[in-house]
């Protein structure tokens, strides 16, 4: 399965995407949520969803991981093809989505073209109990492309310190400001320690 795709943006629109990647076009359904954090570089990263049915092999391109998995977690509901699911991560962003599946919010829910009150409640029946799981996905995202707080943790480690207390430490100066250096960051890990 195709997973991801890095290479060049050759045509963009709020539906659909071509990338070219090794001299091939992929033809990318992406949602406008994706199309709209696009970014106006030639080099683009998409994660990639590839939907096969019996007449179709169809490709969907995401901005971040965590769009795919909630798209993916969408199409394993009955009644709620790929097309809905686009349409869903279209309509709001994936915070939204995954707030009103969290919640039970029905109504947030069948306010999406093409979901009636019936698909509405399989959604959150169904996803109720995995709908938890994407909300972690960008925070495992965000600590493995940290290599700051990789540093400063073994740092500290070096220095004695517990390992998972300095990890509580370092979540909480990052939350505060994500693009502090090492060198900020072990000595603000210091003074809450």
């Amino acid at each position: 399965m195709i997973t991801q795709l890095r290479g060049k943006l050759v045509e963009k629109n709020p539906t659909y995407v071509v990338l070219e990647v090794g001299g091939v076009g992929y033809w990318l359904n992406i949602s406008l949520n994706t199309f709209s954090l696009l970014p106006n570089e030639e080099s683009v990263l998409l994660y990639t969803y590839l939907s096969v049915k019996e007449d179709s092999h169809t490709l969907f391109g995401f901005i971040n991981k965590i769009e795919r998995e909630i798209f993916k977690l969408l199409i394993s509901v009955s009644g709620v093809g790929p097309s809905i699911a686009r349409t869903m991560l279209s309509s709001m962003s994936t915070d939204e989505i995954q707030q009103a599946i969290a919640s039970g919010n029905v109504g947030v829910i069948q306010s999406v073209k093409g979901i009636g009150t019936k698909t509405a409640q399989r959604v959150l029946v169904d996803l109720k109990d995995k709908i938890s799981k994407t909300f972690a996905i960008d925070e495992v995202s965000f600590v493995e492309s940290n290599t700051n707080k990789i540093e400063a943790l073994s740092a500290l480690e070096v220095l004695g310190f517990n390992k998972k207390q300095s990890e509580k430490v370092l979540d909480k100066i990052l939350l505060e400001d994500s693009a502090v250096n090492v060198e900020i960051l072990i000595k603000k890990a210091l003074k809450n320690l």
